[in-house]
């Protein structure tokens, strides 16, 4: 018989915090399936928000150093981080909008306001990271009139299959993906007004079987029209993303981007500044673009900065041959960087979800 009991490892794991939420692990129901053997060897879950979590080691190290204090009988700590990832909206709080996708958790725009600072690049990435983690992802190409996703994950030919009236998203490096290109051929222009547009996003929403999803991607095109409406008034966000280069001709263009989700009450989960720096054979930087354009832009907006992305040729190849830098090269600063970056986004889904299910209490 061990001589180590459940109650014990809890009242041990109390003093644990989550770094976030400022409450300890098990207070938030975080802590599971405790088991003890004979010789006292203990082994654990403790459930997180998000597979992408970017606190894992933090976590684990605190819980083996609380345990060790306060029961120095014990044998080996095992501490295992599996994932849940919360649902955006769960408590009741995007008001009364019906939302189409009951099965995806958290819904994401990942938009700039203008064109040329590679939102897509970045939101191809980000879903690539994200999945990456064990998330399930899907990642609409809502830039109807300019669709870059299949080129970047190299489905330039690809169609997808209808089943029971539904369109099957086409998968790749684990992420579902929709797009226009997908349904007519590359070197045909997409010619439609507003209206006709609006209707085909609609479309992507509920007539594509996305399935259970923890995260779903919206690439938005550039400026603040139609899709970008159409967006909000479908389904209820978790937030967007932002996107910018840091020079000033682009962050002028962003800022009205921002000011247009602040507008419709949808929430900044923060803003990622591609092109930020060009990393030369010596390990220097060059910031070809300004320096820290997008991290003094977020901070005057009092939003957060999730990640800076450097300029490389890596990124173009990787686009271009139809696989993400995140996946072609995941040893790369580049690829780190979006990582890190999608790890930031998820954790501020995760923070967005426990503070609306907070104000219910």
């Amino acid at each position: 018989m061990p001589s180590l009991q459940e109650a014990q490892v809890l009242d041990a794991l109390r003093t644990v915090m989550e770094p976030d939420l400022k409450k300890d692990l098990v207070t938030l129901g975080m802590v599971q399936e405790i088991s003890i053997d004979d010789s006292n060897d203990i082994t654990f879950n403790v459930v997180l928000t998000t597979p992408a979590c970017p606190m894992k080691d933090q976590i684990r190290n605190a819980c083996i150093e609380a345990i060790r204090s306060a029961l120095p009988e014990a044998g080996e700590i095992t501490v295992n981080l599996p994932a849940k990832v919360t649902h955006g909206g769960s408590c009741g709080h995007h008001g009364k909008k019906e939302n189409p996708l009951p099965e995806v958790a958290n819904i994401i725009a990942v938009a700039s306001g203008k064109g040329g600072v590679g939102k897509s690049t970045v939101a191809a990435n980000l879903a690539a990271s994200l999945a990456a983690t064990g998330a399930r992802v899907g990642l609409i190409d809502a830039d109807l009139y300019g669709p870059s996703i299949p080129t970047m994950f190299g489905l330039e030919n690809a169609r997808p299959e209808v089943l029971d009236k539904k369109i099957m998203p086409i998968e790749k490096y684990g992420v579902k993906l929709m797009s226009i290109g997908f349904l007519v051929e590359s070197d045909n222009p997409v010619i439609w007004r507003g209206p006709m547009a609006s209707t085909a996003l609609k479309q992507f929403i509920t007539d594509v079987a996305w399935g259970e999803l923890d995260y779903l991607i919206f690439d938005l095109p550039p400026g603040t029209g139609d899709i970008q409406l159409t967006l909000v008034q479908t389904l209820p966000l978790q937030g967007a993303v932002i996107v910018t280069t840091p020079q000033a001709v682009a962050l002028t263009d962003v800022a009205k981007a921002v000011t247009m989700f602040r507008k419709v009450n949808v929430p900044l989960l923060g803003l990622i500044e591609n092109m930020s720096y060009y990393l030369l054979p010596d390990g220097s930087k060059d910031y070809i673009f300004g320096q820290a354009g997008g991290e003094k832009f977020a901070r005057a907006q009092g939003i957060e900065l999730l990640g800076s992305i450097p300029i490389g040729g890596q990124v173009r190849e990787s686009g271009d041959t139809g696989k993400p830098v995140s996946i072609k090269s995941p040893e790369s600063e580049t690829a780190k960087a979006f990582l890190d970056a999608a790890r930031e986004t998820a954790r501020q889904v995760s923070l967005r979800n426990a503070m609306e299910c907070n104000c219910g209490n």
